[in-house]
């Protein structure tokens, strides 16, 4: 996480995707994640992403922002991508997330009793709950950048409990080493995918010299920071269509990936 790696950007984002379409089949939502990118990338400027798409700018932000939880950020995601009225039992947990982090508590056991505070008092933030306990985590760990692991965790058997294999909620009984076993599962996940994304990532920045078009370097820079670029991308530098061609070269060069498997309105990653 210090390290700060060139792909590390894209490797945030693919992980607030993983994040995001597991809180939208929390909600009863059936959008999976090749749905909600199609949403963010492909939507007009200005529209509305609905329900779905605002929880995939939650967990985009998480993992864009510099660590840190305040009221300001906490409420501006609460109300803008939650859907939730922030009140003052919302205020008074988020103020003590602050003395939470000083404390000698491990990073797990302080996220997993800021999810908890939060559900206690509003049962209905529950995903602003686990979005809060990787931003306490991220912060404990003095990353630069927070991490969206827990969320991706939640329909997964660590969350499971009881003959009827009940869903543990914040604040539960066995909460406390259901999100040790959740952040370590995901934490092991993240590392094979940055490993993965490490490789596709050095073979781009291998073949950029043999790309002419003016504006290439921008898309290589688009490419390791975000989970996708739009094949119908463009700049002053590179025409949309000029891009079309560029990510054809990337393509063949076995360099990026196309993401939507469609013929048109294409997205591009590492």
């Amino acid at each position: 996480m210090r390290q700060d790696f060139s792909w590390a950007g894209a490797w945030r984002q693919r992980l607030a995707l993983q994040s995001a379409a597991a809180a939208v089949n929390l909600t009863g939502r059936r959008e999976d994640e090749s749905a909600l990118r199609d949403t963010h990338y492909l939507r007009g400027t200005g529209d509305d992403p609905g329900p779905s798409g605002h929880l995939l700018m939650a967990w985009r932000r998480l993992a864009s922002r510099t660590t840190g939880c305040d009221e300001e950020m906490a409420r501006s995601v609460a109300e803008q991508h939650f859907g939730l009225h922030w009140d003052d039992a919302l205020t008074e947990v988020v103020a003590n997330a602050e003395d939470m982090v000083v404390s000698s508590r491990p990073a797990p056991m302080l996220a997993a009793e800021i999810a908890a505070a939060v559900y206690r008092v509003r049962p209905d933030a529950e995903l602003l709950a686990f979005w809060l306990g990787d931003m306490v985590l991220a912060q404990k760990f003095r990353w630069p950048v927070p991490v969206p692991l827990l969320t991706g965790q939640v329909a997964s058997s660590v969350f499971k409990s009881g003959e009827n294999r009940k869903r543990i909620r914040p604040g539960g009984e066995g909460w406390g080493r259901a999100v040790f076993l959740a952040y370590a599962t995901a934490a092991a996940e993240a590392c094979e995918l940055g490993a993965d994304l490490a490789q596709r990532a050095a073979r781009l920045v291998e073949v950029a010299p043999k790309l002419r078009a003016k504006g290439s370097g921008e898309v290589i820079k688009l490419l390791l920071s975000d989970d996708a670029v739009p094949g119908s991308w463009s700049s002053p530098k590179l025409s949309a269509r000029g891009a079309r061609r560029l990510f054809d070269r990337l393509g063949e060069l076995g360099a990026v990936r196309e993401l939507s498997g469609r013929p048109t309105f294409r997205l591009y990653g590492l």
